[in-house]
C-alpha cells in the first residue's frame, strides 16, 4: 500500500502557509481535479479526494496542530485512513460545497448514490451471484434471479408519514437539508443532523413501514446470462436494486458470473483444451476419431505417426466473445494422448512381440518365471566377482 503524502506537498504551500493561501491552493486544485471536468479519470477524483483531505485537516487550527505535530497518526490518517473521513465525492461537496461556487459544477444527486439537496437519495446498488454450467455460458442462458430488496411502502407510497398526513419542514434547516457551520473564516455545508438532509420530518409515521417509507421484499427478475461469459464477469441490470428514497432513484443490480468446470473442456480465456485418448496402433497407423465439441460430435483426424502431446486445433470450437461483434470466437485445443494398456491378450503379446522383433528392440522374455529372473541376476554378480 502507498504511503500517504504529506498534506502541505498535496496542496503546494508551506508549512507556514496561512489560511487564505490554503483556500487559494486548495481551490485551485480542486478545480483541476474535479469530477465534473475529468468525467471517468479514476486518478483525477483520487486526487481530488486527495487534496479535500489535506484541506480539511490544515484549514482545521486543532487539526493542524496535531498533524504538525504527530503527521497522519495525529489525525487518524495513518496509510488507509483519511482525516476528512470522505465515503465518496459526494461527501465532499456537502462539505465544501460553498467553496466551488462560480465554478458552475453541479452539486445535486450523482450517479452511483449520494443526496441532494432537496433530499432524494438514490438507492443502495445491490450484488448476486449465478452459477452456470460451461455449455450454458457457451450458448448464452436465461436465469431466474430472486432478490430480496426494499420497496417503496405501498401505504405511504414511500413518504413514511400516516395515511391523510405530510412530511412536515424540518425546523432546523428550514426544509433546506442542509445547515452552515464555521471554521475559522470559512463556512461549511453539511446534512442536517435533525432530518438527515431530507429537509422534513415525520410527525406522524406510518403505521406499516414505521416511518421509513420502505419495506424488504423478494422479487423474481430475469437474468439474459450472453455467450461467452466466463467466472469473474458481472452484468449489471440497470434500476434494479433498491427503491431510492423521497423520489429518488433506483440503485442497480450487480449479478457476478461463476462457470462451473466442465469434466471434458479446460478454458482458457476464449479457447478450450480437450485430451484425446488414442491406442498406439492409431497413432502410429492415422484414423479418424470421432469427438465431442460444445457445437456437437466432430470427425478428427489422426495423421499417421503422431507422437504423444501434439495438439491438434478446431478453428471456432471454442467459446464466443462476450462482448458480440464481429469477434471471432476461439479454438478447440485437442491434446493426443498415447495409451498404453496394462493388460494384453495372447494374440496381441505375440504382434507386439513380432514387432519388436522387426524394430530390433530388446523385451522381456516370454514366460519367463520370476525365480530364474533371480538365478540368472546372481549368476552374473558371481561371474563378476570371480573376474575381478
Amino acid at each position: 500500500m502507498a504511503a500517504q503524502r504529506d498534506y502541505y506537498e498535496v496542496l503546494g504551500v508551506s508549512r507556514s502557509a496561512a489560511a487564505d493561501e490554503l483556500k487559494k491552493a486548495y481551490k485551485k486544485l480542486a478545480a483541476k481535479y474535479h469530477p465534473d471536468r475529468n468525467p471517468g479519470d479514476e486518478e483525477a477524483i483520487t486526487k481530488f479526494k486527495e487534496a479535500s483531505e489535506a484541506f480539511d485537516v490544515l484549514n482545521d487550527p486543532d487539526k493542524r496542530a496535531r498533524y504538525d505535530r504527530f503527521g497522519h497518526a495525529g489525525v487518524g490518517g495513518a496509510a488507509g485512513g483519511g482525516g476528512a473521513g470522505f465515503q465518496d465525492v459526494g461527501d465532499i461537496f456537502n462539505a465544501f460545497g460553498d467553496l466551488f461556487e462560480g465554478f458552475g459544477f453541479q452539486f445535486g444527486n450523482r450517479q452511483g448514490g449520494g443526496r441532494s439537496s432537496g433530499g432524494a437519495s438514490r438507492g443502495d446498488s445491490l450484488q448476486a451471484t449465478v452459477r452456470i454450467d460451461l455449455p450454458e455460458a457457451f450458448a448464452g442462458c436465461r436465469r431466474e434471479l430472486r432478490i430480496s430488496r426494499r420497496e417503496s411502502c405501498e401505504t405511504c407510497q414511500g413518504s413514511g408519514c400516516k395515511a391523510g398526513t405530510a412530511p412536515a419542514k424540518c425546523s432546523t434547516c428550514m426544509g433546506r437539508g442542509q445547515v452552515m457551520t464555521t471554521q475559522g473564516f470559512f463556512r461549511m455545508q453539511t446534512a442536517c443532523p435533525t432530518c438527515r438532509g431530507r429537509g422534513t420530518v415525520v410527525r406522524d409515521p406510518c403505521t406499516v413501514c414505521s416511518g421509513q417509507g420502505r419495506m424488504l421484499k423478494e422479487v423474481v427478475r430475469e437474468l439474459s446470462v450472453p455467450a461467452g461469459v466466463d467466472t469473474g464477469m458481472q452484468l449489471c441490470l440497470r434500476g434494479e436494486g433498491e427503491a431510492g428514497q423521497n423520489g429518488g432513484p433506483r440503485g442497480d443490480l450487480y449479478v457476478e458470473i461463476e462457470v462451473r468446470e466442465h469434466q471434458l473442456f479446460k478454458r482458457d480465456g476464449q479457447d478450450l483444451n480437450y485430451r484425446l485418448p488414442v491406442t498406439f496402433a492409431q497413432a502410429a497407423l492415422g484414423a479418424e476419431i470421432e469427438i465431442p465439441t460444445l457445437k456437437g460430435r466432430e470427425m478428427l483426424k489422426i495423421r499417421p505417426g503422431t507422437q504423444p502431446g501434439e495438439v491438434s486445433r478446431l478453428k471456432g470450437y471454442g467459446m464466443p466473445d462476450p462482448r458480440g461483434g464481429n469477434s471471432r470466437p476461439g479454438d478447440l485445443l485437442v491434446e493426443i494422448q498415447v495409451e498404453v494398456p496394462k493388460k494384453l491378450t495372447v494374440e496381441q503379446e505375440e504382434l507386439l512381440r513380432r514387432l519388436a522383433e522387426l524394430d530390433h528392440k530388446h523385451v522381456m522374455p516370454q514366460r519367463k518365471s520370476f525365480f530364474e529372473q533371480v538365478r540368472e541376476f546372481f549368476s552374473g554378480s558371481d561371474e563378476s566377482n570371480t573376474e575381478n
